[in-house]
């Protein structure tokens, strides 16, 4: 009898995802397209197809074998031993009516052999830069422009990316024939199939130099320091990521550049706080102006002052706005409000004059 848990290399308490990994990493060595052992490969699909199969796995793990329902599901045509057969030499054998078979994840094939959902990029691209740019709250009031120091890949002075050494020639790469592309093909027991992929000789350029750069072997490019300026609109705020094409790494061989990811951080004021594109103070005012009211000057994050109308009677924590003197909105119209939380100036020390004309009010019921 047949041990699946060793042919899969697993124990009997191994968990579904662990009889999938088995598989998959066995099924890729011995596959026969790829040089593997079909006999290998064929008893590998058989322990696949019962220990992946919870009702299959109970039945092999109590009586050492699985019945199949069906009159002509006899010795040797269990399962996936009679579909694999048939299927491979493309006969009908292995495929009697009232036989059960059970067909193998084909997502995990296909990721054997093609890396199913890999995207094919372009190896001359230059990579992206991330930056983080740290700006005062004010700053963030108008548009403005920031000076930017960066380490990256930059164009050969030499060869002005091309990769040759300048006099030579440049000849179209033999593997793909200038197209920057080659095509494979992989026979597998469900047919042919066909793909196109980047040129590894010439990594998708289809050009070669005789006679690559001294200076940047061949790359095109050489690490240097470049400074950038670049916009920053107003309103951005901490967090927030701002795109700047081609201003990464430059590519290989006059390949496209990578582009210059800014990550805003926007450093605290120390005295307004801002809440989405308000922004909120607190504003002392003395006894006598919340009992009598008053007109008080306050500050506002430009630096210039507008007038603030103290009701008479005011309570300390009331709320004054003043509206469009907040946050522009980002890409928009308008600013958002500057609301002042009125707080009341309880002095620890009175002079000998305040406290008599305190307990004058005192006795006057206030």
């Amino acid at each position: 009898m047949k041990d699946y848990y060793k042919i899969l290399g697993i124990t009997k308490s191994a968990s579904e995802e662990d009889v999938k990994k088995a598989y998959r990493k066995l099924a890729h060595k011995f596959h026969p397209d790829k040089g593997g052992d079909a006999g290998r490969f064929k008893e590998i699909s058989e322990a696949y197809q019962i220990l992946s199969s919870r009702d299959k796995r109970a039945q092999y793990d109590k009586f050492g074998r699985v019945f199949e329902g069906g009159p002509s599901a006899g010795p040797g045509r269990e399962g996936f031993n009679g579909f694999q057969w048939g299927w491979q030499h493309g006969s009908q054998e292995g495929f009697e009516e009232g036989a059960s078979f059970d067909f193998p994840d084909l997502g995990d094939i296909f990721e054997d052999f093609f890396g199913a959902g890999q995207e094919f990029t372009d190896l001359r691209k230059g990579k992206d830069i991330e930056v983080e740019l740290r700006i005062p709250l004010e700053a963030v009031l108008l548009r403005r422009e920031e000076r930017v120091s960066l380490s990256k890949f930059v164009p050969c002075s030499r060869c002005q990316g091309v990769g040759a050494e300048p006099g030579t020639k440049v000849s179209e790469c033999f593997s793909c024939r200038g197209t920057g592309q080659v095509q494979q093909i992989r026979k597998t027991v469900f047919g042919s199939f066909t793909r196109l992929s980047i040129c590894p000789e010439c990594a998708g350029e289809g050009l070669k130099p005789e006679k690559p750069c001294i200076v940047c072997k061949g790359e095109g490019r050489v690490r240097g320091q470049e400074e950038l300026l670049v916009v920053i609109p107003a309103g951005v705020d901490t967090h927030q990521v701002l795109k700047f094409e081609a201003k990464g790494d430059a590519g290989k061989r006059r390949g496209k550049n990578g582009d210059l990811y800014a990550r805003i951080s926007v450093k605290p004021h120390e005295r307004f706080e801002r809440r989405g594109d308000d922004l909120y103070a607190k504003v002392l005012i003395s006894i006598t102006q919340a009992v009598l009211g008053d007109e008080i000057e306050v500050p506002t994050l430009e630096g210039a002052s507008v007038l603030l109308q103290v009701l008479p009677g005011t309570e300390s924590g009331r709320v004054v706005k003043i509206q469009g003197k907040g946050i522009p909105h980002f890409q928009g119209l308008g600013r958002g409000n500057l609301p002042y939380e009125l707080e009341i100036h309880i002095p620890k020390t009175l002079s000998r004059q305040q406290k008599e004309l305190l307990e004058k009010l005192k006795k006057e019921g206030m």
